[in-house]
């Protein structure tokens, strides 16, 4: 089986997240942190959830959700930034990466989408890109 590029960049990403999260609890900041870890870790189980999509509507719907995940991600990162809570060089690698992320998705949405709707995802055999 191939390696599914959107799994493992999503896992990938929220590693990364982590350890921002930590740096920011090391520097008291904990609402912001909180916010950007949850929906920062969200995008992952999200792709992870579609993986077992039950049909194509739970698939799609499960990989739309990782891609609102992946945007608030990118907001809260943003905010952060523009904050001066956290440096550019802290957060430009992660909004390159998120924004990467967020094209996959949109992506994998899109060409799902328009793909034979009465087909069944099998065993969650949709490995994208």
């Amino acid at each position: 089986m191939k390696d599914n590029l959107i799994q493992q960049k999503s896992y990938d990403f929220t590693l990364q997240i982590i350890v921002l999260y930590r740096k920011l609890c090391k520097a008291n900041e904990y609402v912001l942190s909180k916010q950007l870890l949850r929906s920062g870790t969200s995008i992952g189980a999200n792709v992870e959830e579609a993986q077992a999509g039950q049909s194509r509507a739970d698939f799609v719907s499960k990989i739309s959700i990782a891609s609102k995940e992946a945007r608030e991600t990118n907001y809260w990162l943003r905010l952060l930034r523009d904050s001066k809570i956290l440096d550019e060089a802290d957060v430009k690698p992660l909004l390159l990466e998120s924004d990467a992320i967020i094209r996959i998705l949109t992506s994998i949405v899109k060409s799902t989408s328009q793909s034979n709707p009465k087909s069944k995802i099998q065993n969650s055999k949709l490995d994208f890109l």
